[in-house]
């Protein structure tokens, strides 16, 4: 027997009615009360009617793309290469293949980024891109999943760009839900295997926000290189978290070099992290990489202009981004599994080098 409504409320303790604002996003419900219902809702497997939904949503012609920060040139790559595509661009004049890309800039807020979901929603979108790393945690996993349940019984195709899979959402069409992963994982452990093998033994990490699933998936990457080479037993000491920005960069630079001054190597969550990393270790009279190597992930186009040059782990931000536009528009067939893996390429420069003899020991 198929669960209702009045089941969820019952199971959460509420009325239908706040069941319904909760689900709909449509008007304020205390936090607390809201995880009671989605929780209820997880709980009790309740799904949306996606063919009554489908019924009375007639997609429009936009397309929304989430990003953290529109100012970040990681965000700025994938969301042009997405528009590029949503919009039809290089298309024969006519075709009348375009869409409407609207950006949504959510600041790296959980919030800020449900509410985006629930307007998009309003708006009857014909597709939803969600860039970056996912916020971990089970209560806004939760709400994400609900709200994207909801736009894909709508028939809204979903693309999940540098995020994880979803699980299977009960009732939805996996084919309106798909993902371009980044191998994260890969590319940081082929990094820091780059610096032991250079021999270095005392790596420094500069990691993002604890709760990102970018900032895990590369600091297991760069662990597990390290017990490989049995030197995990201090890692959690020379790991310092922080922003994906510069000063978190230099901050935590700072910060490593007091816990360990005779590091030898930096590895940082991005290349603009990296850079900060680099303007600290010089103010403290320190040279790279005489003194102490430094390297970021990303592969952004000032990497290869700094100076030295920025080792780094490259992702090919527009092919992905391209990928992910190709998918929410439905010109390209999903990936087996729903999900397609942007593979990450070490990109060896002039930043990292043997560590020098005098900081060995």
């Amino acid at each position: 027997m198929a669960v209702t409504l009045a089941d969820v409320a019952a199971r959460a303790g509420v009325s239908a009615a706040t069941v319904s604002r909760v689900l709909n996003g449509n008007y304020p419900v205390a936090g607390s009360t809201r995880e009671r219902v989605l929780r209820a809702v997880d709980d009790l497997d309740y799904v949306v009617n996606g063919h009554a939904r489908a019924l009375a949503a007639a997609t429009s012609d936009l397309v929304g793309v989430l990003v953290n920060d529109v100012a970040d040139p990681f965000f700025g790559l994938i969301s042009s290469a997405v528009q590029s595509e949503i919009s039809g661009a290089g298309e024969a004049p006519g075709a009348g293949g375009g869409k409407l890309a609207v950006v949504c800039n959510t600041g790296g807020s959980p919030e800020a980024e449900l509410n985006y979901l629930t307007l998009l929603e309003r708006q009857r979108a014909a597709g939803v891109v969600l860039t970056g790393g996912a916020v971990e945690g089970t209560g806004h996993t939760h709400a994400v999943a609900g709200r994207l349940a909801r736009l894909a019984a709508s028939g809204t195709r979903i693309v999940l760009c540098g995020r994880p899979p979803l699980k299977a959402l009960p009732g939805v069409d996996d084919s309106l839900i798909m993902t371009v992963a980044f191998d994260n994982r890969g590319g940081a452990q082929r990094l820091t295997e780059h610096l032991l093998s250079l021999g270095h033994r005392r790596i420094g990490y500069v990691a993002g926000p604890a709760e990102r699933t970018t900032t895990r998936h590369r600091l297991e990457g760069h662990r597990a290189a390290l017990a490989a080479a049995g030197l995990d037993s201090g890692a959690e000491h020379l790991t310092v978290y922080g922003y994906y920005d510069r000063s978190s960069g230099y901050d935590a630079a700072l910060e490593l070099l007091r816990r360990d001054p005779r590091l030898t190597a930096v590895v940082a969550a991005n290349d603009t992290v990296a850079l900060g990393v680099c303007a600290a270790l010089r103010d403290q009279g320190l040279s790279v990489p005489g003194d102490v190597s430094v390297a970021g992930f990303d592969d952004l186009p000032f990497s290869v202009d700094a100076v030295p040059a920025l080792t780094t782990v490259r992702i090919p931000l527009q092919e992905a981004g391209a990928r992910a536009g190709r998918l929410v528009m439905g010109r390209q067939a999903p990936p087996p599994g729903g999900v397609a893996t942007i593979r990450t390429e070490l990109m060896a420069r002039a930043s990292t080098a043997a560590p020098a003899p005098g900081r060995l020991g």
